[in-house]
């Protein structure tokens, strides 16, 4: 995959956009009852993330009439000005209202979650890489009927050339230097909101990047006692 619409890379806000696919009661009921709290945990982050640093989003429901409506309330409440791209192919690849919104955002990276994996979010990666767009497929976000099909379909996106990664990761990347003040202090309250169980050991480390990198001092001696006191 070419990096020259990436920052070297990497992710940034301005270089890509977010796709969220059929994440819908139905499509839900079918993945294991110990991934749906978990799932929705993880779909959260990666909605506050594009929200907080106003990235482009797209929602999708396939078939809302037979698979109980409405996407999950979770994306509704964090984007309540957006419309569901509605469709009935499992591939939303297939549905010019979808191409065309993909098109629009003048994008050429997408980071997408689906449910459920083997199709609907392995079927619009796949083609969408033949098309030349970069794919970012988010694996906590997105699930599967079960563990072979979700190791199968994500194994099948990198062969394709597309990337996995996690939600926690899409909202550090777009963050990337704590110096940016800007939405600091807003995404370690995402991260202590969903992963609040971390050790408190590893809280006060986060603290001590977080404050030392905001009180960074353009001179070279401080910089030195700062980076001294991060790998502590």
């Amino acid at each position: 995959m070419s990096v020259s619409s990436t920052d070297k890379g990497l992710l940034t806000p301005a270089n890509c956009a977010v796709i969220f696919l059929d994440h819908q009661p139905e499509l839900l009921s079918g993945v294991a009852n110990g991934d749906r709290k978990d799932l929705l945990d993880n779909l959260q982050v990666l909605a506050k993330a594009a929200r907080l640093f106003d990235v482009p989003v797209i929602l999708t429901a396939v078939e809302s009439k037979g698979f109980s409506g409405k996407i999950a309330p979770q994306l509704l409440t964090l984007f309540p000005s957006q419309t569901p791209i509605e469709r009935s192919s499992m591939n939303a690849w297939d549905d010019p209202a979808f191409v065309a919104a993909v098109r629009n955002t003048g994008r050429r990276n997408f980071v997408l979650a689906a449910l459920w994996s083997e199709a609907c979010l392995a079927f619009p990666a796949l083609q969408m890489l033949e098309e030349g767009y970069g794919i970012y497929a988010v694996k906590d976000a997105s699930r599967a009927m079960n563990a072979a099909a979700q190791e199968t379909a994500l194994r099948r996106i990198e062969q394709a050339g597309g990337v996995c990664l996690t939600a926690l990761q899409v909202l550090l990347e777009f963050q990337r230097d704590w110096a940016r003040t800007e939405h600091g202090e807003e995404v370690l309250a995402i991260v202590k909101e969903r992963y609040g169980s971390a050790s408190p050991q590893a809280r006060r480390r986060a603290i001590r990047v977080h404050n030392a990198s905001a009180n960074h001092q353009p001179k070279g001696g401080q910089r030195t006692t700062q980076r001294k006191e991060i790998n502590r």
